[in-house]
């Protein structure tokens, strides 16, 4: 949704298995299928299994393939203290073993059956996807092998240590870039000690256990909470039934434990020395809710700010009037809890002081004034002109589908996205910008230019 996503240093584990020439060949056919799909009513069908989670589906005739995601309230703002990247550690050995198959033979059946398993895990959930051959001699293996590997993995400890070995190179060599660096200083003077702001380390890696991985999986692995999203050549009464298998023998869970609130931090400037040639700035704060009712007026306010690209006022200050980066940008991420509001941008180091002056006047003016009238139609026309390509493929639906469920959206959400987008005025979003951001209570850091101005 235009959000901008920045580097919070937990590894993200997403293992690409199983495409097979049949499955590339109907991925092709369906993207010369989607933009048909994309102008159709997308229907969305709701119910809850017998076990608790909640079902998704939209039916999608138009390619033989099915999609699925599996999200669970299993995101890293769950880690237990020290453990940052667990939750990411989960997800990432789903697919390692389960009993009787190895990684190998895992695989295997996935290339067989023309499959595709994807996981990841952010801040609030830790998702499971697949994508399958609909037709019932491929499909029904296939989610039988799903439902086993997120009800029943086994972490094997030599993968384990395997993987633990990749992730602390991997982070040894991250801690030179400067982004990384910007990043990790960001978050914390952000969110303070609220999960959001925990950030990845050698000792936390090291830290981790087969066990931990183990009652991780147990505890937050369970159906109460979890979200089935489902898009693809299916009935509904077949949807249903694929629902009750996933979720069959998933561990029965626990009680999610009581999260601090976020709260706003103070202004704070932290600049760290660093020999790239340029500096790398963030700049932020906490902001907003998915469920905040100013989700549209934001959404839309910051295409015109500075999530627009090359057509964003940032970048007119910035960029075209002197020259200060190539490119800026600004993004809310709205989760469970407010997320964070990020300017980001890099410039010479001798231009900093005057790049963070003019990024600073020009948000202060755009929360005083808003948008201009011209600023506010070309926005409206450039979303709504492209909305149909949020939607133009069975991978995109199902990305907002599950939004839609795990944030409990309304079901004509995607039916009502451009009028909600028409209808936001220039005083909503000044009013909404208002109300969230304080231009003198930002956090900036900045990478590179190690000294502040007097």
């Amino acid at each position: 949704m235009a959000e901008l996503l920045l580097q919070r240093m937990r590894p993200r584990l997403v293992p690409r298995i199983g495409l097979g020439p049949l499955l590339r060949r109907l991925a092709f056919l369906g993207a010369l299928l989607g933009p048909s799909l994309a102008q159709a009513a997308l229907p969305i069908e709701h119910w809850t299994t017998s076990r608790g989670a909640r079902v998704v589906f939209v039916r999608a005739d138009a390619i033989p393939m099915l999609d699925i995601n599996i999200a669970f309230d299993a995101g890293s703002r769950l880690d237990p203290p020290g453990k940052a990247g667990l939750a990411s550690w989960v997800v990432g050995m789903l697919g390692r073993g389960i009993e009787g198959l190895d990684e190998t033979e895992i695989a295997e059946r996935l290339a067989d059956l023309g499959a595709v398993r994807s996981g990841s895990a952010d801040d609030d959930r830790a998702s499971v996807s697949m994508r399958m051959l609909a037709s019932a001699r491929e499909r029904d293996p296939a989610i039988e092998l799903l439902a086993r590997l997120v009800s029943s993995p086994t972490f094997p400890q030599p993968l384990l240590e395997r993987e633990r070995d990749r992730s602390l190179q991997s982070l040894k060599e991250s801690l030179t870039k400067p982004e990384v660096i910007a990043g990790r200083a960001f978050y914390p003077r952000v969110f303070g000690s609220h999960p959001y702001g925990v950030i990845q380390t050698a000792e936390a890696l090291q830290s981790i256990s087969r066990d931990d991985l183990v009652r991780f999986h147990r505890a937050r692995f369970g159906p109460a909470g979890a979200v089935i999203s489902m898009v693809g050549a299916i009935s509904r009464e077949q949807a249903e039934g694929i629902a009750e298998r996933l979720v069959r023998d998933l561990p029965a869970g626990e009680p999610l434990p009581a999260l601090p609130a976020v709260t706003a931090p103070a202004a704070s400037e932290e600049r760290i020395a660093h020999p790239a040639s340029q500096s790398h700035i963030l700049i932020g704060t906490t902001a907003i809710a998915r469920d905040d009712p100013d989700f549209f007026p934001l959404f839309v306010g910051n295409y015109i700010f500075g999530g627009g690209g090359f057509v964003s006022r940032l970048t007119d200050e910035i960029r075209e009037k002197r020259g200060l980066s190539y490119s800026v940008s600004s993004g809310f991420s709205p989760q469970m809890q407010p997320g964070q509001f990020v300017i980001s941008l890099q410039t010479r180091k001798e231009q900093t002081d005057e790049a963070l002056k003019v990024v600073r006047e020009t948000l202060r003016q755009y929360v005083a004034e808003g948008p201009t009238p011209k600023e506010l139609e070309a926005a409206r026309s450039n979303l709504v002109g492209g909305f149909a390509l949020r939607i133009d493929s069975n991978g995109k639906i199902l990305a907002n589908l599950a939004n839609i469920g795990w944030y409990r959206l309304p079901l004509d959400y995607l039916e009502r996205w451009t009028q909600r987008v028409e209808a936001v005025t220039a005083e909503q979003i000044r009013a909404a910008f208002a109300r969230h951001l304080q231009p003198d209570r930002l956090v900036t850091v900045v990478v590179g230019a190690g000294s502040a101005a007097p």
